[in-house]
C-alpha cells in the first residue's frame, strides 16, 4: 500500500479539493483535509489496477516498478483493495466531527469512482467498444475531479451547486494532457511508459484532434472552467492554481515538436 502512495505523483486531485475548500471560506479543514486524502487514495488504488497485466501490463509507475512487478500480482490487487477501504475509513473517521457532512461527502466521492459515470465505466470502456471520447475521458478522469471540487465546496462552506460540472472539464483537460505526454513524452521524464494508446488501441485526443486541436481543446476547457469559477473570496488563488498545472501538465514544446517530427519522418 506504501509502494503505491508513495513517492506520490502530481497530486492534482487533493491540491484542488483543498484549493476550492480554502476558496469557499476553508470552514472545516479537518473534514477537507480528509476528503482529499480519501481522494488521492482512491487515485493511487485505481493506478494499481490500471498497470495490472490484464490491463496495461506496464513495468513502472512514477519513476518506480509497479506495485504488482514489485510485490506480485495477488498482493497488488489485495492494496488497491485495501486503499479503497482505507479512503473511506480515513473520511469516515475525520468526519465524524461534523457527521452533518458526511452522507454528501461519501456520495459525492462514491459516485467518482463507481459506475455508471466514474473511474470504474472509464475503465471498463477501454475492455469494451468505447462511447464517443468526451464520454470516456469524463468518468475515466473527469468524475474523480468532479468529486475533488465538489467535496472542497461541502467542507470549504460553499454551494456545491455552484461549482457543479467544473470537475468534469478540468478532467477532460487533464485526461487531453495525458493523451499528448503518452504520444510525444518520453518514459524517463514521466515516469511511466508512453505510447500505451496506440498499443492498446484506446480513444485519445491525440488521434482525434491530432496534436494542435488537442492543446487547442485542453486550453478552451480550461478557460472555460476559469470564466466559470463562482464568486468566492479564494477565486484568484484558484485560478493561479488551475493555470499553474495546466502549463505544468503539456510536453515541453521542444520535446513535442522532436517526436511528432521523428514519427513523420
Amino acid at each position: 500500500m506504501r509502494h503505491a502512495v508513495f513517492p506520490g505523483g502530481a497530486r492534482f486531485r487533493p491540491e484542488l479539493c483543498l484549493g476550492v475548500a480554502e476558496a469557499c471560506g476553508d470552514a472545516h479543514p479537518l473534514v477537507a483535509e480528509a476528503a482529499a486524502v480519501s481522494i488521492e487514495l482512491l487515485h493511487c488504488a485505481s493506478l494499481v489496477y490500471d498497470d495490472l497485466p490484464c490491463f496495461d501490463d506496464a513495468p513502472i509507475r512514477r519513476g518506480h516498478a509497479a506495485v504488482h512487478v514489485a510485490h506480485g500480482e495477488e498482493l497488488a490487487i489485495l492494496a488497491g483493495n485495501a486503499l479503497i477501504v482505507l479512503s473511506f475509513d480515513s473520511l469516515a473517521r475525520a468526519g465524524a466531527a461534523q457527521p452533518q457532512l458526511l452522507p454528501g461527502l461519501l456520495r459525492v466521492i462514491a459516485r467518482g469512482v463507481g459506475s455508471p459515470s466514474g473511474i470504474c465505466a472509464g475503465q471498463a470502456w477501454e475492455s469494451d467498444t468505447p462511447p464517443e471520447l468526451g464520454v470516456y475521458h469524463r468518468a475515466k478522469t473527469g468524475a474523480l475531479f468532479e468529486s475533488a471540487i465538489i467535496a472542497g465546496a461541502i467542507a470549504g462552506g460553499g454551494d456545491p451547486m455552484q461549482w457543479s460540472g467544473l470537475g468534469y472539464r478540468l478532467g477532460e483537460a487533464y485526461q487531453i494532457a495525458d493523451d499528448l505526454r503518452d504520444a510525444y513524452g518520453r518514459a524517463e521524464l514521466l515516469g511511466k511508459p508512453v505510447g500505451q494508446d496506440a498499443v492498446h488501441a484506446r480513444p485519445s485526443a491525440v488521434h482525434e484532434l491530432g496534436m494542435n486541436g488537442a492543446v487547442q481543446r485542453m486550453s478552451d476547457l480550461c478557460d472555460e472552467v476559469l470564466g466559470r469559477l463562482p464568486a468566492c473570496d479564494g477565486r484568484q488563488d484558484l485560478i493561479a492554481l488551475i493555470r499553474g498545472w495546466s502549463q505544468k501538465l503539456l510536453p515541453h514544446p521542444r520535446q513535442t515538436a522532436a517526436t511528432a517530427m521523428s514519427a513523420t519522418s
